[in-house]
């Protein structure tokens, strides 16, 4: 399985599933909302950033040349257009679901707008995680490439 393919459909289901959260948390508590909202949203930024970073280190780790890494922006790319496209479709079917209410927005919506949305919620944290994660392994590598001095 391609790379992008796992984060995409892992992505995707995580949407998709904090949208069904909000959903039935949203119709039980609903003077709540905004609490409920934000936390999905930073659990979604979170797992995102984070998956980006491990995908940093690890590039970085293996080729510690900048000029030779794995083409990461393509990789995330594709991962965010699909999961925003399968988890605005995933949505739309589960909200037909009796018990679920997940907005009763149109596929139109859910394929246009709400899927971009959702792509730039996972690409633009996942390249910050990247750069952070290749920063964190340039400092790993450097301090164990500097001999240690000592004075005389």
């Amino acid at each position: 399985m391609n790379a992008w393919v796992l984060r995409a459909i892992v992505l995707g289901a995580l949407v998709v599933l904090l949208r069904a959260v909000l959903g039935f948390a949203m119709v039980n508590w609903p003077t709540h909302g905004v609490w409920m909202r934000m936390f999905c949203l930073v659990v979604l930024v979170v797992a995102v950033l984070y998956w980006g970073v491990l995908d940093g280190r690890k590039d970085r780790s293996a080729q510690p040349d900048p000029e030779r890494g794995t083409d990461l922006t393509l990789l995330w790319l594709e991962a965010a257009a699909a999961g925003g496209l399968g988890s605005g479709l995933g949505a739309w079917i589960i909200d037909w679901l009796p018990k679920f209410d997940l907005g009763d927005n149109g596929l139109l919506f859910e394929l246009t707008a709400g899927a971009a949305f959702i792509v730039l919620l996972i690409f633009i944290p996942a390249l910050v995680g990247v750069g952070v994660g290749r920063i964190l392994a340039d400092r790993t590598h450097n301090k164990q490439s500097t001999p240690v001095h000592t004075p005389a």
